[in-house]
């Protein structure tokens, strides 16, 4: 699906963070968001709630790989199947799994796919991606779809932002130093892009959940 070629150099506006604008071409997206939509009748997107509050996050998500992120009233945690269908993940596309080991260099293959859809009123508050057992192992995301506001934080809640803009096309990992930087999303910019038919972003987060040396 994703053209294999030796992949540019990454932005890196902080240790830890890097940003391949624009990485997958218009063709990689369109056939990504296609193949997404195909495994989303059998998987389809869901709203989570806060643990504390039961309040609906704005975003709509669902999960490929052996083991999904969820989060209710019970509390953030991986499951190994669907909370609605009962059903277990799909499992990660292969051309993302490619895009995995040819983009992060970690020798264990990520093991969850979550995937958000951002309308246009979503966002997504500061918070670190803490849920996994290897905290070595780096986070790549795959933008889709509307811009969006990316806010990256330090270490700590009150560590002073910094915000960038994260178009389709564009892939972004937090390793190393960056890894468990606070990052959230402020908001979505509407007319942005033409690749999704009723417009918002799709985010599709990979990650590696358990320790591969167990």
């Amino acid at each position: 699906m994703f053209e294999k070629t030796a992949p540019p150099k990454a932005l890196e506006p902080v240790p830890g963070t890097r940003i391949w604008p624009g990485l997958l071409s218009r063709q990689s997206q369109e056939e990504l968001v296609a193949t997404l939509r195909e495994q989303i009748v059998e998987n389809p997107l869901y709203q989570p709630t806060m643990p504390k509050t039961g309040k609906p996050f704005s975003v709509s998500m669902t999960n490929f790989g052996d083991l999904g992120w969820v989060s209710d009233r019970t509390g953030y945690r991986y499951e190994d199947q669907h909370p609605a269908t009962g059903r277990p993940w799909p499992p990660i596309l292969s051309s993302l799994q490619v895009l995995w080991a040819d983009l992060t260099g970690y020798a264990a293959p990520p093991e969850a796919c979550l995937v958000n859809y951002y309308g246009p009123q979503a966002k997504m508050g500061l918070h670190q991606d803490r849920d996994e057992k290897p905290l070595d192992a780096p986070v790549l995301s795959v933008s889709l779809g509307d811009t969006a506001i990316f806010r990256l934080g330090g270490l700590e809640r009150k560590t002073p932002t910094q915000s960038f803009k994260l178009a389709s096309g564009d892939v972004m990992i937090l390793s190393g130093p960056s890894r468990l930087r606070f990052h959230g999303i402020d908001r979505i910019l509407p007319g942005t892009s033409t690749l999704l038919e009723k417009g918002g972003r799709l985010n599709l987060t990979l990650r590696r959940v358990t320790d591969p040396a167990r």
